[in-house]
């Protein structure tokens, strides 16, 4: 029996996707549930499940193409039968290639290089993957097409060949024009958008985490023993967030037309840096959430986002945003508003420098943190004393447990 794969439903406020890439080609042999394509949306990658087990008797949508809900993608000729029969051919052709290819095993690549594979008409099991589980990484690609990197040149293929410095300097001057994905091309028209609309001013102070890495380094252990994860920073910048937003609403509060509107509960996005660009998981009432509840909600959240498979309702509703460019070791940055919210709080690297405690110096692990808001509905008094309570609640962590 024939059946056709279509367009899912696309998330709400998605009017379409672009096909990035088919994973199966024309007669190939399918499994039910298997990964048959990857569309792409403005913030996730949907993948696209084969309905039964068969064999894909024909493709309608080419890679690239711009596709809308209920699009028939492809045609599946079900049945278990004709999937052995169609997979015996595949089999015997798979037994007569080469030993190094079938010594790599699996090749594992994100929906991003898997496009600039297919652009350079590469096959993947050419590049030698670097990232985590020899996952093959953009870097990976490009080192590959250059050529002169012979970490990625697969054993047994014959060596790069010698090339003279003219050669050489017009290879170092090339250049590449990439289409941007589609979260890009969303990222950017988000960012215009937010500097065109609000009136956005930054803020700064800094902190002094003494007492958090005391307290990480004191309980790290039981902690990860007892709840299976590990104790970070961003749980206590989470949790004193939330402290200094009660304390503070209109930090917390968004602009309706009009109207200001207030939020009475504390869902929090945090900026997740992804292959495919910036994403934004959002952890719901984190207000009624332990310290374990949030390091694991924020553990799933960023795996379902590096590998495409987080969803535009984890994406949308948050109240309050925190970015760390610190992990990537900035010092101070101005953030920029991740809309419709009013604020969102930089915390950057931590850094050993002398201060004066009690007349003496001292050495001390000292962040700036940075707090750009809307200044429309954010007064200068209100954004620094937000900022205050978050480097009180810090410096001294028990005000988060007695709630001062």
């Amino acid at each position: 029996m024939s059946i056709e794969i279509k367009v899912p439903q696309l998330p709400e406020s998605v009017s379409d996707a672009t096909l990035i890439a088919w994973h199966r080609n024309t007669g190939d042999a399918v499994t039910r549930d298997e990964n048959l394509v990857d569309l792409e949306t403005d913030k996730v990658v949907l993948e696209v499940p084969a309905p039964a087990a068969g064999v894909l008797q024909e493709i309608r949508i080419n890679d690239g193409a711009t596709v809308v809900a209920g699009d028939i993608l492809a045609i599946l000729e079900e049945g278990a039968g004709v999937a052995k029969a169609a997979a015996a051919p595949a089999a015997k052709k798979e037994a007569q290639a080469p030993a190094v290819a079938a010594a790599k095993g699996p090749v594992k690549t994100s929906p991003a290089v898997r496009r600039l594979l297919e652009e350079h008409d590469l096959d993947a099991t050419m590049v030698v993957g670097s990232g985590k589980d020899g996952r093959i990484t953009k870097a990976d690609v490009m080192a590959f097409l250059k050529g002169n990197d012979s970490s990625n040149v697969t054993p047994g293929d014959p060596a790069p060949a010698v090339v003279d410095d003219a050669v050489q300097v017009a290879l170092e001057r090339s250049e590449q024009r990439v289409p941007m994905t589609r979260l890009r091309a969303r990222i950017a028209e988000r960012l215009v958008e937010a500097q065109q609309t609000a009136a956005m001013l930054t803020t700064f102070n800094e902190v002094d985490l003494t007492e958090v890495m005391a307290l990480r380094a004191k309980y790290r252990e039981p902690f990860e023993k007892q709840h299976g994860i590990k104790l970070g920073f961003m749980s206590f910048f989470a949790k004193a967030s939330v402290d200094a937003l009660k304390k503070f609403p209109v930090v917390n509060a968004s602009i309706d037309g009009s109207d200001v509107l207030y939020h009475n509960y504390y869902d929090i996005g945090v900026a997740v840096s992804t292959e495919r660009g910036l994403m934004v998981p959002v952890l719901r009432d984190v207000d009624q959430m332990s310290f374990a509840d949030f390091e694991s909600g924020l553990a799933d959240m960023a795996k379902k986002a590096q590998s495409g498979t987080i969803g535009m309702e984890e994406l949308t509703g948050g109240t309050f945003t925190i970015t760390n460019g610190g992990i990537f070791g900035s010092m101070m940055s101005t953030p920029i508003l991740n809309q419709p919210q009013s604020a969102i709080l930089g915390m950057h690297n931590i850094q050993q420098r002398p201060m004066v405690i009690d007349g003496e110096i001292e050495a001390r692990p000292m962040m700036y943190i940075a707090l750009t808001y809307d200044h429309r509905i954010i007064d200068g008094k209100d954004s620094v004393q937000f900022l205050v309570a978050i480097k009180q609640a810090l410096e001294d962590p028990s005000r988060l447990l007695l709630q001062v």
